[in-house]
């Protein structure tokens, strides 16, 4: 038997698009509307969970109203010649008349009654403003010793005719400098990943607890004790050869 046809709007209809760079979050947004008398409950799914961030991912839309969904990309390292096969899906099922609990709803729900929609992501590098101009380019140090060293590099005629680079200690460094730079882009990504992997935890954290003061350990009441008593049996042995 074949489902239901999806009965809200949800905005965009097949795409998702993520414009870069992604070496930072980046946030795109879902948009669903109710146009109909009945309440709807929807949840949203994705092939990777892992790389995404969704508020809410799960909720009930009133009659007549709209919501906006903030799905957001982590950071990672993009590649242009990868295929993306990341994809969304939004459940949704007409929510019962009487009281109901949305967790056990999902559970109970036949296939039948569920509606889904699905849609694909697509990644985006900005490589050109509006008006056909290409964005300036920051200067950087190693894009200032790559030129140093492309300026430096001396051509020596083989036997054949042929030219061919001399190896020069500007080279050495200019590779030296390549593997640094990517050693320390990996190395950046991974810690705000970290970063935002803590803050998630910590923001899960209950607001009564986050500023628990930390408890100090009560003084060894037995070790007072047993020093008094040693001090006492002193000053006993003491004063006992005395009056001897």
């Amino acid at each position: 038997m074949a489902r239901p046809e999806q009965i809200i709007h949800i905005e965009p209809q097949n795409e998702l698009k993520f414009r870069g760079p992604f070496n930072v979050p980046v946030t795109s947004y879902m948009k669903l509307t109710n146009p109909t008398d009945k309440k709807v409950v929807f949840k949203i799914k994705t092939t990777a969970p892992k790389k995404y961030c969704v508020r809410p991912n799960s909720g009930i839309l009133e009659p007549k109203n709209v919501i906006e969904i903030a799905i957001c990309l982590q950071p990672f390292i993009f590649d242009p010649a990868e295929k993306n096969k990341h994809k969304f899906m939004v459940q949704t099922v007409v929510a019962p008349e009487d009281e109901f609990c949305a967790d056990t709803l999902w559970k109970d729900i036949s296939p039948e009654k569920l509606m889904d929609s699905k849609l694909k992501c697509v990644f985006e590098m900005p490589m050109q403003q509006e008006g056909g101009l290409t964005p300036k380019i920051p200067v950087n140090e190693n894009a200032v010793v790559e030129d140093k060293v492309k300026r430096s590099l001396e051509y020596t005629a083989n036997n054949d005719g042929s030219a061919a680079a001399s190896v020069t200690p500007e080279t050495e460094l200019l590779e030296k400098v390549r593997e640094e730079e990517t050693y320390l882009r990996q190395e950046n990504l991974q810690l705000k990943e970290e970063i935002l992997r803590l803050k998630n935890c910590i923001g899960a954290v209950p607001e009564t607890t986050k500023y628990t003061p930390v408890a100090t350990a009560p003084p060894n009441l037995s070790v007072m004790y047993l020093a008094v008593a040693i001090a006492m049996a002193i000053c006993g042995i003491i004063v006992g050869k005395f009056v001897l």
